[in-house]
This record gives structure tokens, sequence and C-alpha cells, in this order.
């Protein structure tokens, strides 16, 4: 698919990155970018240390009826870090960066937007704020906290997750356990147990410090950025378009599984939308089943 890329003086092209895709340069980070297939838009969103491969098997799903985004949040994958000041996560923050992906792709009418996990409350918040920009709404095995509250002393926290960032790093820790960590993760998040991803690509992504320094930030300012989505539901109403919430089920039976579900319910009703559900799957359900996630993609807008 042929692309018009459009820039401002907030948005620029830069080279592109050996991982495939292109970087462009929004509110003074290089971002990763891949935009695939042609068709009515999406968004694909990561969860908290996503990368854009973990969307492989579902774009391969997706882009012969879609026109399929997806991006590393900075810091995360092939993006650069944000600049000081500009690296605090935020709800209006993370919902203005999708947009401005899209403006810099020229892709400015209504899309579907679908986020993994904690990428849930920026999606929901770009559906809030940018009504007009928004054809359907998709949360996948979405964060959810039914009485949030931002914690006190941001700035403090901020300049922790920073310095510990920074002594990590220092010590070589990203470098040393950062592959390792992810493929942890991977495993206890999946009923595979199997992570997927190339390692040379899970050595360039998880090796340096500044996905770990993304990683303590999105972490330290969780809770903030669910308040800050819980007051905007008050003032700003989710436009008239399909929402879907597809909850992660391995079969377990177990008490906490059944207590996910029951979380991702009562959000799907709170959102007037409809809930589905990926089984046998854990968090990672992008990983356990690919087809599910694409089928909701493709139903959702």
């Amino acid at each position: 698919m042929s692309e018009t890329v459009k820039t401002s003086p907030m948005t620029s092209m830069t080279s592109m990155p050996p991982g495939g895709g292109r970087l462009l340069r929004i509110d003074g980070a290089a971002l990763h970018v891949l935009c695939e297939g042609s068709g009515p838009v999406c968004v694909l969103a990561s969860g908290l240390g996503g990368v854009w491969f973990d969307w492989d098997h579902v774009v391969r799903r997706l882009v012969a009826h879609r026109t399929v985004v997806r991006f590393d949040r900075p810091g995360y994958g092939l993006s650069a870090p944000a600049p000081p000041g500009r690296d605090v996560p935020s709800a209006a923050g993370e919902a203005e960066r999708i947009r401005r992906i899209l403006d810099a792709l020229g892709l400015t009418g209504p899309c579907t937007v679908a986020g993994h996990s904690l990428a849930a409350f920026h999606v929901e918040a770009f559906a809030r704020l940018y009504p007009e920009r928004t054809a359907g709404l998709v949360l996948l095995d979405g964060s959810t906290e039914p009485e949030p509250r931002p914690r006190p002393l941001p700035a403090v926290r901020t300049a922790a997750a920073r310095t510990t960032a920074r002594l990590m790093t220092a010590a070589a820790l990203p470098y040393l356990a950062g592959p390792t960590g992810r493929r942890l993760v991977v495993r206890a998040c999946t009923v595979r147990r199997r992570d997927p991803a190339p390692d040379a690509l899970v050595r360039r992504c998880y090796r340096p410090g500044r996905a770990l320094a993304a990683v303590l930030l999105e972490n330290t300012h969780y809770l903030d950025v669910a308040a800050q989505l819980a007051a905007l539901r008050t003032r700003a109403p989710l436009p008239d378009v399909p929402v879907t919430v597809l909850a992660a089920y391995d079969r377990s039976g177990s008490r906490r599984a059944l207590d996910w579900l029951r979380r991702q319910e009562r959000l799907a009703e709170q959102l007037g939308g409809t809930l589905r559900i990926a089984a046998p799957a854990r968090h990672l359900l992008m990983l356990d089943r690919p087809e599910a996630v694409a089928a909701a993609v493709l139903d959702g807008g």
C-alpha cells in the first residue's frame, strides 16, 4: 500500500530502522512505527514492556482486510526514549501520541483502536478525546482499576524510577538479564509457555537500559493513568461505536482466573460493550490466540 506521510514541526521522518517499518520523530522522540496492509485503519497498542513483533501473528491475519498501524512507545523496541520532561506517561498524552502517529502517516479518518493490558487505558482515552477519529474500540485483556486513585509525590516517583534505571543500566543488569526477563514473562503469561520471538530481536530490544527505564516509568505511573482515565470517563463520553472486551481465560477454573473474567465482564458492562473470551489463553493472548484477537479487531470496526 502506498502511503503519503505528512510532517509537522512536532513530527518528522528519520532513517529506516533495521527491524522494518520507519522512524517518526514525534514530540521529541524517534518512534518505531509500522504501517501495513490496506483497507480501513486499525491501531494495535502494546501493554507494559510490549513491542511491535508481539503482534506479528495477528497482523498476518489482518493485512488483507485492514491498514494496520503498530508502534513502539518511547524506550521500547526500536524507539528512542522520550526527552526528560516528556517521559511521564499520562492518559491524554498517550492518546495524543496515537493521534500524532496517525497524522504523520496521513491516516486522518476514523480507525479502530485496540489496546492490550495497560494500553487499554490509552486507546479508551483516544476514543473519548478523539471521537471523530474512532470507528471502534477493542480492549484486549485490558487493565482494570475499579476505584483508582493517583499515588502521591509523582515527581519524586519519577526521579526514583529514572535513578533506578540509570544505576541498573550502569551495572549492566538490563544487558545481562533483560532478554531472560522477557522470556520468563512470556512463558508465565502464555499457555504455550514459549516465546516465538527471534533471539536477535529480543536481545536488540531488551538489553538497552532505555527499555528498563520505560517499564519503570510506566509502572510507577500506572495508577495515575488509571485515575486520569476515570476522571475522563466523567466528562468525555465514548462515541457511538462498537466496543469489544476480549478477555483471556486459561480454562483452569482457578479463583484468580474466574475473578479476572468477572473484572473484564464488568469493564464491558461499564463501557456498554460486548465481552468475548479467548480460551485457552493467558494474558499475552496475541501470542496464544492471534486468530481471536484478529477477529475481535475485524468485527470491532
